[in-house]
């Protein structure tokens, strides 16, 4: 599989991404936590980003997701934005940072000085899209991380989604690759399915609400 995800869709404009379409968004440099998803389980036993954290990465994850063209095909938008709709006030992406100490923290902590959690909450527990959009989310933050201070980026669905343990095993599985490899494509030992045969899936998966485009 090539290391460059990326697919045609149409440019949405930076003018989209402030506060627009009459109040309906909020802006990119406030948090407003009155419309984001409350921190869920992968997330509560470590540090998670507020205030001015959260801020600054959210941004970044904008600008990553533009380059990656990781879109909400619903919405027809960067998924990064989901956050700032206020029409889904429990939906978007929370961070934390990873405490080495914590239980449930990587096996492998000892190899990376820093690493973040996104647990991702879609508008509803039944999204055909929150398979795809996750591991878009995963090889984005992981494919481009010169561009931030994190080693690995650890993906989650929240658990609210009515299939979160199938895609959560799916998503440590491409994360235990890739901790080895390097490579965020990098398709599970023992996986059956091929590269490419793995990618139309995940493009499938997100085609399902009518869209023939994959966001990544």
């Amino acid at each position: 599989m090539s290391g460059d995800t990326r697919t045609s869709v149409a440019f949405i404009p930076s003018t989209m991404f402030g506060r627009d379409d009459n109040g309906l968004f909020d802006s990119y440099d406030e948090f407003a936590v009155e419309t984001l998803p409350h921190p869920g389980e992968f997330l509560t036993s470590h540090n998670v980003l507020t205030d001015d954290d959260h801020i600054a990465f959210h941004r970044l994850t904008r600008e990553l997701f533009e380059e990656r063209t990781v879109y909400d095909m619903t919405f027809d938008y960067n998924l990064a934005r989901l956050n700032l709709d206020t029409r889904h006030t429990t939906a978007g992406y929370r961070y934390a940072v990873e405490r080495a100490d914590a239980a449930d923290a990587i096996a492998e902590r000892d190899r990376f000085d820093s690493v973040l959690r996104a647990e991702f909450t879609p508008t509803t527990p039944f999204c055909p899209q929150t398979h795809t959009l996750t591991i878009g989310s995963f090889r984005a933050w992981n494919g481009l991380s010169d561009r931030h201070e994190y080693d690995l980026v650890r993906v989650r669905a929240a658990s609210m989604h009515n299939q979160s343990e199938a895609i959560n095993e799916r998503l440590a599985e491409l994360e235990a690759a890739f901790v080895e490899t390097g490579d965020v494509t990098a398709v599970p030992e023992g996986d059956t399915v091929s590269g490419s045969d793995s990618m139309r899936a995940t493009q499938n998966d997100g085609a399902s609400r009518g869209s023939p485009n994959a966001p990544f």
